[in-house]
């Protein structure tokens, strides 16, 4: 693409600030909550995360696109994020297994795109003040206007997106001759989280976001597992009185991502929007049992009250994060349950975390 003949675009932030840059050539406007990503590669599964479903993504490394798209590094079928804003955009890319250019792929999925933004210090507004609603448009003149409909969007607090990223119907994946089942109930699970429990010689049953206890159960699985998904976790009724029954049968249960805060949520423990979130594949985590450290992939912008989960008589914080001292895992003292705030299957370059699959499947054999 020609660089000279590429449109002025903007963003818009909810407390008015505005950014520039230029269009990549995808026109249009697109709205959600404004968010960052740490991450120095992995672009790709960062977007089909459906984690990340409603929200616009900045991306703090400085070029994307340069290695291309790949169909077995999509988490999902979709591109989940509602935008992209970046700093130097790839038309261009370079890798042996690559099939198609990043351009090409949100093009298809009609993902606008503003790139030549000075990221550094539209990331660092953010930290300052806080996540927030914005709009990015292609559309120069429509600044006054797009003011108007950016104070309809609604907050993350109080959206349940489990709904809009869970998949409709009940399906299998993995070996129907492994040794395990798993009842997996979707809140927005990544593809990795499958093939790591598949690998394991463990066959699932991937149920809808509003499944029954009783549905899950007359499958007669071995294990429940919740899975990673966006939005707010307090929502979820169906899914957090699942929970509950589950637990209360002391059947074995793994959490992760939202999925962890809706266990928490099922024992009585809140959950609360952080100013800014977790959203990157550098975050050092603490192991409270083996006093190991994890390096770790995380995307979420709620977390667990701390206060609330040390004070609970059943439960156990094993993980806490090292930049902010927030639950990044937990246990229950009496019940065959776990969880943890980050993602064990992204393998961030280490693999720190797989272990957690690991110790799922022995709670399952014991």
């Amino acid at each position: 693409m020609n660089y000279k003949s590429r449109k002025k675009a903007y963003i818009l932030l909810a407390d008015g600030t505005i950014f520039y840059g230029k269009s990549i050539g995808i026109e249009g406007a697109s709205y959600g909550e404004i968010c960052f990503n740490t991450g120095m590669t992995g672009y790709q599964e960062i977007f089909t995360d459906p984690s990340y479903y409603g929200q616009i993504m900045v991306t703090t490394n400085a070029h994307i696109g340069n290695y291309g798209v790949l169909s077995d590094e999509a988490q999902s079928d979709i591109i989940a994020i509602s935008g992209l804003i970046c700093k130097n955009f790839s038309f261009s890319y370079s890798r042996v297994k690559s099939k198609n250019s990043l351009f090409n792929y949100l093009k298809k999925n009609n993902i606008i795109t503003i790139s030549d933004v000075d990221t550094r210090a539209l990331v660092s507004y953010i930290r300052k003040n806080g996540a927030m609603n914005a709009v990015i448009s292609t559309n120069i003149n429509s600044i006054e206007d797009e003011k108007k409909k950016l104070k309809n969007i609604p907050k993350m607090e109080g959206l349940d997106l489990a709904s809009k990223v869970s998949t409709k119907k009940a399906y299998f994946f993995g070996n129907s001759k492994a040794s395990l089942k798993v009842a997996v109930l979707d809140l927005g699970i990544k593809k990795n989280i499958l093939r790591n429990m598949a690998d394991r010689d463990i066959y699932m049953k991937v149920f809808p976001y509003n499944t029954s206890f009783e549905e899950m159960e007359s499958w007669n699985p071995d294990g429940y597992f919740l899975s990673n998904g966006p939005g707010d976790p307090e929502p979820l009724k169906k899914a957090i009185d699942t929970s509950k029954l589950i637990i209360k049968k002391n059947y074995p249960l793994f959490g992760i991502c939202l999925g962890h805060q809706v266990i928490a949520l099922a024992n009585g423990v809140s959950t609360y929007k952080m100013f800014n979130g977790h959203r990157g594949i550098n975050h050092p985590i603490k192991n409270l049992i083996t006093s190991k450290g994890e390096i770790t992939s995380q995307n979420h912008g709620f977390a667990v009250v701390k206060e609330e989960a040390e004070s609970h008589p059943d439960i156990l914080i094993t993980h806490i994060h090292l930049n902010d001292h927030t639950v990044a895992g937990m246990k229950m003292k009496s019940k065959n349950c776990f969880s943890v705030q980050y993602h064990p299957e992204a393998g961030p370059g280490p693999n720190d975390a797989t272990y957690l699959f690991d110790e799922f499947k022995k709670n399952m054999i014991q």
